[in-house]
């Protein structure tokens, strides 16, 4: 399904963390790593600390590290539920630091 996308939001309990839409999402489910793509099966799981890649459809790939808390996808509509969670900005390279990191 070439050029298929889903709404997304992600937010955690003190403020939206992103929200827009996306090709695909990577969560830490309870069960280890989980793929949504556009059109997936209705499900509602618990995850756990890690972090959430959302490659939204120019390809730019967004990184949040989060804790505990669901996501819940149905009629091509995800919603991510945290405790805490802050954006991982990406550097020039592959590597990420975390926004909470100085030099």
């Amino acid at each position: 399904m070439a050029g298929a996308t889903m709404q997304v939001n992600i937010v955690a309990a003190d403020r939206p963390l992103w929200s827009g839409t996306a090709k695909s999402v990577t969560i830490p489910a309870s069960e280890g790593g989980m793929g949504i793509l556009p059109n997936h099966e209705p499900v509602l799981t618990v995850i756990k600390d890690g972090t959430i890649a959302v490659v939204d459809p120019d390809g730019v790939r967004h990184s949040f590290d989060v804790t505990d808390g669901f996501i819940s996808f149905d009629s091509n509509k995800l919603t991510v539920a945290v405790e805490r969670g802050h954006d991982v900005v990406q550097t020039s390279g592959s590597a990420a630091v975390g926004d909470g990191q100085e030099a």
